[in-house]
């Protein structure tokens, strides 16, 4: 089979983005199943989900408590010997419910490629260098008002293997606990005004467009800090009707 263009990834979206409208009913989460995302029928459930036992759960899996997260561990461009490259920026919101009350004592995760779109991964294997002086990895928790802070670099846009040509967007994953190791939800933030929003299949799983609009952070002058780093606000909504969609 021919590997499909961005040509013919496009077409598949904007049809079924025209369906979409054409049915009135309004979707903020990520389809599970969609084609022009072409592994996105390897990444979510087929069968029925069996209920688990949060008590159960937390025997063998990982836990974490207060004295388990460092500080520093928010800040990405201090884990190494040396400084990384890039731009630094500073990431902040507040993690609230559909209400609008603070998340308080959330364990935010972040994981990222780095300034040139690299991650260290034995599986990222493309042509872009790695930075000896930057995981990708940072983690905090949101304090009483509901509000996380990351200090990192920018990450860049990097190519991938669904379509010929294909394109990420620069984007910072997040992972978010609530009380009990199942229930940990994930998605990613962008950054504004990116060019390659219309031709990525993940980005446009999200088919109602407000929806879209809450995964991109805004710039904030007021989050930059003088000769130091910009900065980057983005609120994560867990539930509602303007909740933040999700992967998981």
């Amino acid at each position: 089979m021919a590997t499909p263009s961005q040509a013919d990834i496009s077409a598949e979206i904007a049809e079924i983005n025209a369906d979409y409208h054409r049915t009135g009913v309004e979707e903020s989460q990520p389809r599970l199943n969609y084609p022009p995302y072409r592994s996105s029928l390897l990444r979510y459930p087929t069968n029925a989900l069996h209920p688990v036992d949060p008590e159960a759960i937390e025997l063998s899996a990982p836990c974490f408590g207060d004295r388990d997260v460092d500080a520093l561990e928010s800040d990405l461009t201090i884990q190494h010997s040396g400084e990384p490259i890039g731009e630094r920026i500073l990431v902040t919101g507040r993690v609230v419910d559909g209400a609008g009350r603070p998340v308080r004592s959330q364990l935010v995760e972040i994981w990222q490629a780095n300034a040139c779109g690299r991650y260290i991964h034995k599986r990222d294997q493309h042509p872009a260098p790695l930075d000896p002086n930057f995981t990708g990895f940072g983690r905090c928790l949101t304090d009483d008002d509901g509000v996380y802070r990351f200090t990192t670099i920018k990450p860049g846009p990097y190519p991938w293997r669904n379509h010929d040509n294909a394109w990420r967007p620069a984007h910072i994953h997040f992972s978010l606990f609530g009380t009990d190791f199942a229930q940990r939800m994930i998605t990613q933030m962008y950054f504004p005004a990116d060019p390659l929003f219309p031709f990525d299949p993940i980005f446009q799983s999200i088919n109602d467009q407000k929806a879209r609009e809450r995964l991109v952070a805004a710039y904030d002058h007021d989050v930059s800090v003088t000769e130091w780093a910009t900065g980057y606000r983005w609120n994560i909504v867990l539930t509602g009707a303007t909740s933040t969609p999700m992967e998981s």
